[in-house]
């Protein structure tokens, strides 16, 4: 396999969560600035040490990013690792065939 597969099959393993899942999108809707893992988890409503799993799989796969303020960590999406995911999953959606038909 390619590194590209690889790396598009580890991050979809880090979405195949429910929780990990709500994590990004709560994280993708906070912008840029990203999301304290305070705001996460009262978001989520998980344990504190849940949550660590999980960032750190979200980060581990680089779909997330994270950096300290303070004494907190901020969690910040990484726009451009999601745009490479979707767009692998649709690049070949609207060639010729069946899926052109399906999906354009």
């Amino acid at each position: 396999m390619s590194a590209k597969v690889d790396r598009h099959a580890a991050e979809l393993g880090a979405l195949g969560n429910p929780v990990r899942l709500r994590v990004l999108r709560f994280v993708v809707q906070a912008g840029t600035a990203g999301a304290s893992a305070g705001a996460i988890q009262a978001h989520v409503e998980v344990p504190a040490s849940t949550l660590s799993h999980h960032l750190k799989r979200l980060v581990t796969a680089g779909l997330l990013s994270v950096r300290g303020v303070g004494t907190s960590h901020v969690y910040a999406a990484d726009y451009g690792a999601l745009r490479r995911l979707t767009d692998y999953l649709w690049e070949d959606c609207c060639k010729e065939g069946k899926a052109a038909k399906a999906c354009c």
